[in-house]
């Protein structure tokens, strides 16, 4: 059994971290070199770094800022954000990524996992999954959660995997940034389903809800403004996980 892990998210929007509620109402959370840092010297297991306005804005990852966080880290560290090629995660693996995140770009082009699997190792392969509760079912969203791609969550999943993909990050749009817990019913259905590490991310509000969503079969969660604010300790909140039986690096 593998231990669980913590991972803060810090999600970039012109050199800054920011966050928002459902992908939307974007406010400023800080220097992401400091706040990088903060993290690994707290005892976060693993960073992301999503550059937020990649997709949208057709434009490559900000590389030095990765190369910049990389250098203050001692943690794997997974970059997201534009991913579209093999050149591109050469790129940010020279700049000190160990994993990347794909997103929109695989739901274009599918094969594009296999094609970073072969070359790199499907454990270096990250791919996220945007969803959202629809009165059909969970739905996965591109371009920022601005596109129905009308896939079901569940067989996307399913698939990527199939295709190389080494981890899945599934974060709920329905629940981002609300603070009311993770989406418990898909990340189980998910974690049930597939062989491969699941992230939870989208709505962690407190220490209560990271240990119901490992409950369900999450192997990791992901979070992000809890920890840019201080309202969640790391330390605090892996003492809370092991006292509640929860096996996790202290």
């Amino acid at each position: 059994m593998l231990t669980k892990r913590i991972i803060p998210c810090l999600d970039i929007k012109n050199g800054r971290t920011v966050k928002g509620v459902r992908f939307e109402d974007i406010r400023d959370a800080g220097d992401p070199v400091e706040l990088a840092a903060l993290y690994a010297k707290q005892g976060a297991d693993e960073l992301v770094f999503l550059d937020i306005t990649a997709t949208n804005e057709k434009r490559k990852t900000l590389r030095e800022l990765v190369r910049e966080i990389a250098r203050y880290i001692d943690i794997p560290f997974t970059v997201g954000g534009g991913i579209s090629a093999v050149e591109d995660v050469e790129v940010l693996l020279q700049n000190g990524a160990d994993k990347v995140s794909v997103n929109s770009s695989a739901i274009h082009r599918p094969d594009l996992i296999t094609e970073l699997a072969s070359r790199f190792g499907s454990q270096c392969v990250t791919v996220a999954i945007d969803t959202k509760s629809t009165p059909e079912g969970w739905k996965v969203f591109s371009k920022a959660g601005t596109v129905d791609t009308g896939l079901w969550a569940l067989d996307w999943a399913k698939e990527v995997v199939e295709l190389g993909a080494g981890e899945i990050l599934l974060t709920s749009m329905s629940n981002d940034g609300t603070k009311n817990g993770f989406a418990l019913d898909i990340t189980g259905e998910i974690s049930r389903n597939v062989i491969v590490p699941v992230i939870a991310s989208g709505g962690a509000g407190n220490q209560q809800h990271f240990l119901d969503v490992f409950e369900v079969g999450a192997d990791a969660a992901l979070a992000a403004s809890i920890f840019h604010f201080q309202e969640v300790p790391i330390p605090g909140l892996k003492q809370y996980l092991a006292e509640n039986k929860i096996d996790i690096r202290i």
